[in-house]
């Protein structure tokens, strides 16, 4: 009898064990997202619904910021008559420059990748700035990915903003003083699929 008992105990132990290894193992929404991201490019004409892009907006401010401070500025525009605007001023501004070559491709619609809406990010200069508003994106991105939707981080809207060309636009986001746009992401509802690019896990190493 003694022998049976202990069969089956141990028989349970194994299962047990079996099934916290496998529970273990199951990805959360937040893992899932994180391997299911990818920089869209391509997007279908779709509008996001204003109230996905507002949760997109809150899920980024929920990030973590150096001392709690938040210096950041979020900033949506959905207007499909200023993303389409602001193409044409960025577009004359560097007409016949290679500055205008790589984004005039067949499927080309606007500077912003293709997005159906763009996220501006404004922040002061300062200690963790680049960090505290690096993890509002990311934020922001997997949220994305969850809701179904594709993103892609525009960091060359410094640069494109920085044209005289596009001084109303940029006075048109509304930044506060001392804040400076860092960057943009291009929302839509992907109209492509692209297969993950290669990792290189070999940056990983432990400290002993």
């Amino acid at each position: 009898m003694k022998r049976v008992v202990l069969l089956l105990a141990l028989c349970v132990t194994a299962l047990l064990s079996v099934w916290l290894v496998t529970e273990s193992q199951k990805k959360s929404g937040v893992l899932e997202a994180i391997e299911a991201r990818r920089s869209v490019r391509a997007y279908k004409d779709t509008p996001v619904e204003h109230e996905k892009l507002e949760f997109l907006a809150k899920c980024g401010v929920l990030a973590p910021s150096a001392m709690n401070k938040q210096e950041w500025e979020v900033r949506i525009v959905e207007n499909k008559e200023w993303i389409d605007g602001a193409t044409a001023a960025y577009l004359k501004a560097v007409e016949g420059t290679d500055k205008a070559k790589y984004m005039l491709t067949p499927t080309f619609k606007n500077i912003f990748r293709n997005g159906s809406a763009v996220i501006f990010v404004g922040a002061p200069d300062g200690l963790f700035s680049g960090e505290n508003v690096g993890c509002l994106a990311q934020n922001i991105m997997l949220a994305a990915t969850e809701l179904g939707l594709g993103t892609c981080f525009l960091g060359s809207v410094q640069m494109m903003f920085a044209e005289p060309a596009m001084a109303e636009y940029l006075q048109s986001l509304g930044f506060s003083e001392g804040y400076k746009l860092r960057y943009a992401l291009a929302v839509g509802y992907p109209d492509e699929a692209p297969e993950a690019k290669p990792r290189d896990m070999s940056k990983i190493k432990f400290v002993e």
